[in-house]
């Protein structure tokens, strides 16, 4: 089990300190309050041009409102502490971090010297004790899911077949969430910011040093329960962390090395903590555009959009902007997707995990493609039967070896195409191109059901499609155009609709 598929499972905290109101104080105020009526705000990063695409998501099953950051390529989202638990399995996120505090007109000196002062000097102000807070706990429950995996893979080793209770997984998430509030309505109340700060800092110390214990451990305690725990301890372990600073903008004096240095020698002395680049526990994120700074604490070790895929080739996409085309599309039950330049999957793979009332077929002339999309599903199988759900029997997806300009499917029987056209960098040539593309929309148009059918096609040599389209109006209908990042080169993804003419014999368009 990978890393990626453990902090799915992941529950995750986040607080957004904008009413300078912390948790702490509403449970002073009301210690009989329930956990589950207190919002929380979540920031992520997402695929950019994919910002709407992700805010939709978050709107449709977490029931949020998502505000698209200025800052391409991340929203901000509130919901209620008993959905957290949804966070990490949202499809359409890269990262998720909890923010410490934002704002958004920040006013940096002229000079240098004074604006990395003030840095410093915020370093020291911010609202730290509720986010770390936030962030032990997303710890804490990580380490269960781990330890629990580890026991559901070695218990479904020995059995002969897969339990049938396909409800296990939704009782296993309610009793988590559960568990996550329990706890955080027990954990006792602070007096004061300071006092609060010093408890936590004692409680990550000293749980640094646990033997494996994987119990949920309070994360404020008393000065005295702290020092009990540090008996018969060698040493104090003091936590390793580093700053990463994004920035963006040109009326800044300084660069982001110089922030992130500034910055991060504030955080290590106020909490006393060992820098460490690579080996790190805490990571803060200082993310700067233009005017806007939000300085927050990363809930991810690494992105989610490696989520499915085992087994990489040199162009493959990623999950969430996978995700993204896909939802571009719309699919409805029965549809029959296909990805006639699929590499290794990835696409046809994300159709199957999130839509699985579709078929999916991934197809592609290169067999070595062909093979790693074949590992890559065995691997999502795998995965399926070590969490035992009712599923677990099989994906509605296969993969096939073929030509892309002679399909070997039936006319009109395809309902969505989605893929990524080869770009003429890594693989091909732009030369190449200009016979291929015309040459791949005329098989498409003719596989693709005419009035319904509709395709969502993702391409860097946007001169040669655009060719390519114009000679083709009266079969296919250009919709909504998704300008996208992909690998520091600036793509579009098209859709298009399906025309109710019919395919005519293929013929040269230039």
């Amino acid at each position: 089990m990978s890393a990626i598929e453990e902090a799915s499972d992941t529950l995750a905290e986040v607080n957004l300190d904008d009413t300078h109101n912390p948790l702490t104080e509403n449970l002073e105020s009301d210690p009989s309050s329930n956990l589950k009526d207190i919002l929380v705000t979540v920031g992520a990063t997402v695929p950019t041009g994919f910002e709407l695409t992700a805010a939709d998501e978050v709107k449709e099953k977490l029931g949020s409102q998502s505000r698209i950051s200025k800052d391409r390529g991340k929203i901000y989202f509130e919901i209620s502490v008993e959905k957290l638990s949804q966070v990490h399995r949202l499809r359409s996120v890269d990262n998720l971090f909890v923010v410490v505090q934002e704002f958004t007109d920040y006013q940096f000196k002229e000079t240098k010297e004074d604006a990395l002062k003030d840095l410093e000097d915020l370093a020291k102000k911010l609202p730290w004790t509720d986010p770390l807070k936030v962030w032990k706990l997303n710890t804490n429950l990580k380490k269960r899911k781990t330890k629990h995996k580890k026991q559901n893979q070695q218990s479904s080793a020995s059995k002969e077949k897969l339990n049938d209770d396909g409800g296990k997984d939704s009782a296993n998430q309610k009793d988590a969430d559960k568990e996550l509030l329990d706890h955080a309505q027990n954990t006792p109340s602070l007096k004061s910011a300071e006092q609060n700060t010093e408890e936590t800092q004692e409680m990550l110390l000293a749980d640094d040093q646990s033997d494996g214990k994987d119990e949920f451990l309070n994360i404020t305690v008393n000065e005295d329960q702290a020092g009990d725990c540090k008996k018969g301890e060698a040493e104090a372990q003091v936590l390793k962390f580093r700053v990463t600073c994004n920035r963006a903008g040109d009326k800044h004096c300084f660069t982001s090395n110089d922030a992130a240095r500034d910055f991060g020698g504030a955080v290590q002395d106020y909490f006393q903590w060992k820098a460490d680049m690579t080996n790190f526990d805490v990571e803060v994120l200082l993310n700067i555009h233009n005017n806007e700074v939000v300085v927050g604490i990363a809930l991810t070790e690494e992105s989610l959009h490696r989520r499915n895929i085992t087994h990489f080739g040199p162009t493959t996409l990623r999950s969430t902007l996978a995700y993204g085309m896909l939802r571009l599309c719309d699919p409805q039950p029965t549809d029959i997707i296909i990805d006639p330049m699929s590499g290794t999957g990835a696409i046809p793979i994300e159709g199957a995990t999130e839509w699985p009332s579709c078929y999916h077929i991934a197809g592609d002339n290169n067999p070595q493609a062909v093979k790693r999309a074949a590992n890559n599903i065995c691997s999502l199988l795998k995965k399926n039967q070590n969490k035992e759900s009712g599923t677990s029997w099989g994906i509605p997806i296969d993969t096939i070896q073929w030509d892309i300009c002679n399909l070997p499917l039936r006319t009109n029987s395809v309902d969505v195409i989605v893929t990524d056209m080869p770009f003429g960098k890594r693989i091909g040539s732009k030369k190449k191109n200009w016979d291929l593309y015309p040459s791949c929309l005329m098989e498409m148009s003719r596989i693709c059901r005419p009035g319904t059918g509709r395709a969502v096609l993702l391409t860097q040599d946007r001169k040669c499609f655009a060719k390519a389209l114009s000679k083709m109006g009266h079969l296919w209908q250009k919709g909504h155009t998704v300008w996208v990042n992909v690998g520091g080169l600036h793509a579009a993804v098209y859709l298009l609709k399906r025309t109710l003419e019919r395919a005519g014999e293929k013929r040269s368009y230039w």
